[in-house]
């Protein structure tokens, strides 16, 4: 294992625990890819426990709205969901901001929410995720890499180019609602 890899956040556990009936067979690859995307953040916005847990919150919450509620229109289910946890009692000042950091993680442009938040790092850290480390934001590839080792896409990569191509069918004038400029 390479060293500095988180792989026991038990906030991002918990949450996804909860959904793992609506993620079925995608459940590892989507922990995986909520994985990624937290060790990403961290080393791109390294902080204290309260950044790691909106981190964690914001990963696991951010693109499960395609399975909770069966859309390729996720931004807004997947915040709904992450308000909810947040409103009950986990942290409700946090939910601007981690629902920011869901609505702006597909920016093809840098967030305008505020720098002091979380946003940004956590945009960059699904991109070279997606990207699968094609796209870096200046990170080393001694960095990018192990975590992407760590954490492999268990068959997320795959799935997301299915539900893409789904939608590209249904949808053809509105191919990637999630994305944004």
């Amino acid at each position: 294992m390479a060293p500095g890899i988180l792989t026991d956040i038990p906030i991002l556990d918990q949450v996804l625990g909860a959904h793992a009936v609506q993620l079925g067979i995608d459940f590892v690859g989507y922990r995986n890819h909520a994985y990624r995307v937290a060790n990403l953040c961290v080393v791109l916005a390294p902080g204290g426990r309260d950044e790691l847990e909106k981190i964690a919150i914001a990963s696991a919450f951010h693109d499960l709205g395609i399975w909770t509620d069966g859309t390729f229109d996720y931004l807004e289910p997947s915040a709904r969901l992450a308000r909810a946890h947040l409103a009950a009692g986990c942290h409700p000042e946090w939910i601007l901001e981690v629902e920011s950091m869901i609505a702006d993680h597909h920016k093809l442009t840098p967030s305008r929410a505020d720098t002091a938040w979380l946003v940004e790092p956590f945009r960059k850290a699904d991109w070279i995720d997606v990207s699968r480390g094609a796209l870096t934001f200046g990170l080393p590839a001694r960095i990018v890499r192990p975590i992407l080792a760590v954490w492999p896409s268990a068959g997320f990569h795959r799935r997301l180019i299915q539900l893409s191509i789904r939608r590209l069918r249904t949808h053809p004038l509105n191919p990637l609602p999630m994305m944004r400029l």
